[in-house]
């Protein structure tokens, strides 16, 4: 049974384990979300703090420039003095997180396309020769380190954008792990033609639509395309291209395997990314300090060091021009500032990554832990159970932590702690189960041989049962019915039965009253031990109070069958029990087979105890106690009958009766303990006239119960006068009865 319980168990454990690693491989978008939310926590938890020395700046197109300068978009003639006043405060580069894709609505010339021919005839003199608003913008955009930004997309169509950054890469070719696109929306080619740089402003959100990560590169066929902070970055450097390192690239450790992207070099800037070329950012809640309105812009208002030699994003937060983002931290920041705090993320260098072994950690971390949970829980109980599985989800949780803030991986602690919080559960709820089964196994064990306290303290501290087998010393009795044959021949099957319940009950009762337990019962026969499977230090004195408290029931008992004899008009022989009670060391615990086991005592103290029984109808007597029972009693006076060697045992032993079970007062008990003792030692001396003299001055005393015991030894001191013992005769007697 141990041996099936076990394998169940370590199934369990398996079978867990097995489903977990199933699960996590498999990566359904719910497992994703956890993962994700754990990250989002962490960034919570401990957000990048924002320095304003790191030299980004957005130019912001917020609700008030708006109501200054008139509706979105703005002529260009603005936009060319927005660029102006940024490129006289010495700015390093400016983006334009907004598209150019339409000429200006408010150049003359566009004006004039929608006015009648003779009207349109009148001002084309006017402005013959002057520059369109849209080229003013253009010239204005040569004259400072600008970038532009398009929008790439899927579906048909063409893509006419020409980079401005050169691209090589190193190691394997990255291109079947870039996110690739078929087509874009970009710039006029007038303004394209001015930049310095032009970049993407795509998203890649994940399903729950807040953006966690970034890319720096994407691809129309063969074509790479930067980001836009990634061009910005290079055109502030006044870098001339972005270098691709590659898994198998000089440096980059891959063992072989076409991993993807590993870094990107900008300039100076060495990048790490995922395979796909993207970088996880480390947010920082949106801060209004790195905000400086167009309007205050233009009206001279904002200071020289505020713009000179930083990254210059012009991008808009107003809700109605929807440009807006979730994070981990906002629900709600514009698209801009996303841009900005991937570049103030790159310059910081407090890079998060989610390496390539991330999988495989927590994949190991599942089945380690797993394993160590799982030999660990089995030996628990329930409540230590569920503190061991916190305490390790704890340890989980905590290194996930400790990861993200020393060292900035993003390992996912979330589906460990889950799969060991489930394995946790079931193994609790095994181990809960396997305890109630034991419960209930005890219980249903000893409840019908032991008192109920002693099952209720067995079930409250099952640890002091210990199965299987022990040595321990044991008080043992062994009960038995008198003429027994004589009885049952007068009484039917159904009489016999009900007599046997009415006389093996209340005497059961008794041994478990006084915390004995119930061995077996051999037809009308009890065998009953103390001091197992609990420790009973008073255990000779519990089983001498049962011997005394079974003697006494017997009269009550015998009244109520003579009166139901009586009440049926036939006879019914007074009952009468012999009890032998022995203390020793005997091997105690689930004795049997596998198949069909009993909690038993044997050993040779049980023997001896049971021949004693078989004694006490030899010497007429409802008790006989051997020597260590009589040492170790209390309360109660013994009388000792004689030395015997009992059936099957060379060593002899003293055996003893209880004074109490005599039917004499305290006076005649008192007598005849001195006068039985003299007569002991007249008869071990071989002195028969003196011994016969006792036992006659010991009969005299009319204590009935022991007639037939002085009668017995009348019968040996005439065997004896006939036929002497040795000389060396030690008045031991050698019993042949069982």
């Amino acid at each position: 049974m141990v041996v099936r319980a076990t394998g169940f168990y370590a199934l369990l454990v398996g079978t867990v384990i097995a489903g977990a690693l199933l699960i996590r491989h498999a990566d359904p978008f719910a497992i994703q979300g956890l993962r994700l939310i754990g990250f989002d926590t962490y960034q919570r938890l401990a957000p990048r703090e924002y320095d304003p020395s790191v030299p980004v700046r957005i130019v912001d197109i917020d609700e008030r420039s708006l109501a200054m300068l008139g509706q979105w978009p703005w002529p260009r003639t603005v936009m060319r003095d927005l660029v102006d006043r940024l490129r006289e405060q010495g700015a390093a580069a400016v983006a334009f997180d907004v598209q150019f894709s339409e000429p200006d609505r408010t150049s003359l010339e566009e004006v004039m396309r929608r006015l009648p021919q003779d009207q349109a005839a009148r001002i084309q003199p006017i402005i013959a020769g002057q520059q369109t608003n849209d080229e003013v913008f253009a010239a204005a955009l040569k004259q400072v380190p600008s970038i532009l930004a398009i929008a790439l997309a899927g579906g048909e169509g063409s893509f006419g954008t020409k980079m401005k950054a050169g691209f090589s890469f190193a190691g394997d070719d990255p291109r079947p792990f870039i996110p690739p696109f078929t087509t874009g929306a970009g710039n006029l080619k007038l303004f394209e033609d001015a930049a310095t740089g032009i970049g993407s402003i795509n998203w890649r959100p994940d399903r729950d639509q807040v953006l966690r990560r970034v890319g720096l590169v994407y691809r129309v066929g063969d074509q790479f395309v930067p980001a836009l902070f990634a061009e910005a970055l290079r055109v502030a450097q006044g870098a001339s291209s972005f270098l691709l390192k590659a898994s198998n690239a000089s440096g980059e450790t891959a063992f072989g395997q076409t991993t993807g992207l590993n870094h990107i070099r900008v300039g100076s800037l060495e990048i790490p990314t995922d395979p796909d070329g993207g970088i996880w950012l480390k947010f920082r809640p949106s801060k209004p300090d790195s905000y400086i309105p167009v309007w205050k812009l233009l009206a001279g208002e904002i200071p020289r060091d505020e713009i000179e030699g930083r990254i210059m994003l012009v991008g808009t937060s107003a809700p109605g021009l929807l440009d807006l983002r979730a994070t981990p931290l906002d629900s709600s920041i514009a698209g801009v500032e996303i841009i900005a705090q991937s570049i103030e993320h790159v310059l910081s260098g407090e890079f998060l990554t989610r390496p390539d072994y991330a999988y495989t950690i927590e994949q190991f971390v599942i089945v380690l832990f797993g394993l160590l949970l799982g030999l660990a829980l089995y030996r628990v109980s329930a409540h230590t159970a569920a503190l061991i599985g916190l305490s390790a989800i704890s340890i989980l949780l905590l290194g996930g932590w400790i990861a993200y803030s020393r060292f900035g991986l993003l390992l996912d602690p979330v589906f460990p702690a889950l799969a060991l919080l489930f394995l946790v559960a079931a193994a609790t709820f095994y181990v809960y189960r396997r305890v109630e089964v034991q419960r209930g196994e005890i219980r249903g064990a000893f409840s019908r041989y032991v008192a109920p306290a002693v099952v209720n303290e067995l079930l409250a501290n099952p640890e002091k049962l210990e199965l299987g087998g022990e040595e321990r010393e044991l008080t043992l009795l062994f009960c038995d019915v008198r003429n027994f044959t004589t009885i049952s021949e007068g009484l039917s099957a159904h009489d016999l039965t009900r007599f046997i319940n009415e006389l093996l009950t209340p005497l059961t009762d008794i041994i478990l009253s006084h915390r004995g337990t119930i061995d077996k019962y051999m037809g009308d026969a009890i065998m009953a031990f103390w001091n197992a499977p609990l420790d009973e230090p008073e255990h000779a004195t519990q089983a001498c109070r049962s011997a005394i408290d079974m003697a006494a029931r017997m009269a009550a008992l015998n009244d109520y069958w003579q009166k139901e004899a009586d009440a049926a008009g036939r006879p019914f022989p007074r009952v009468s029990i012999g009890i032998g009670i022995n203390t020793g060391r005997c091997c105690v615990g689930n004795l049997g087979s596998l198949q069909r086991f009993d909690y038993s005592a044997i050993g040779d103290e049980v023997n001896v105890a049971s021949r004693f029984e078989g004694l006490s109808k030899a010497y007429g007597l409802t008790a006989i106690v051997g020597e260590r029972t009589v040492n170790e009693m209390r309360g109660f006076a013994a009388l000792e009958l004689d030395f015997v060697r009992v059936k099957g045992r060379g060593r002899p032993s003293p055996i003893y009766t209880f004074s109490n079970l005599l039917d004499a007062d305290e006076s005649k008990a008192a007598h005849l303990r001195h006068t039985h003792n003299e007569f002991l030692e007249h008869f071990r001396a071989q002195q028969w006239a003196k011994a016969e003299a006792a036992i006659a001055e010991c009969r005299s005393l009319g204590i009935a119960r022991m007639e037939h015991y002085y009668s017995l030894f009348l019968s040996r001191i005439a065997a004896f006068k006939a036929d002497p013992p040795p000389e060396n005769w030690d008045g031991v007697y050698t019993a042949h009865e069982k």
